[in-house]
């Protein structure tokens, strides 16, 4: 289980290091652009401002790092602060936007607040799953 916990750590890590280079590199497409797919969510709180996108690519780009730090190392002390860390940004990101919905329409305010609802639920499963699997080696004297 613990290689699972590190499997979706990094994968969780990738998506961050996305979103962020392309924010950090690409303010205006970002912000005219994520998520993607012809969906505007960013857009949907104007106006465009440079400086704001570029330190949300800066905070992806560090959650990046230490989910990717913890996913590296098999000390599930680090993995639990990473996991805490993004669990928190992800909780914050999700409150914010729970009651401030821009110009979205109820589609994407729906589909916004799944994606931010699973930014919180998918660290909480893998730091519940790293415990369960700390637990286990415990008890099994591995």
């Amino acid at each position: 289980m613990t290689s699972m916990v590190r499997i979706g750590m990094g994968a969780l890590g990738a998506v961050y290091a996305w979103w962020g280079f392309w924010a950090l590199l690409f303010p205006l497409h970002f912000f005219e652009t994520f998520p993607g797919l012809g969906r505007r969510w960013t857009a949907a709180y104007p106006p465009y401002n440079e400086h704001l996108v570029t330190d949300v690519g800066a905070t992806f780009l560090t959650l990046a790092f230490l989910l990717s730090a913890g996913a590296a190392v098999r000390n599930r002390g680090v993995r639990a602060v990473a996991l805490l860390a993004a669990t928190l940004f992800g909780a914050l990101h999700l409150g914010f936007h729970a009651g401030h919905y821009g110009n979205m329409t109820t589609a994407d305010r729906f589909a916004s607040l799944v994606a931010l609802a699973l930014g919180v639920v998918i660290p909480v499963v893998l730091l519940v799953a790293d415990r369960l699997a700390g637990r286990r080696q415990r008890e099994s004297g591995s």
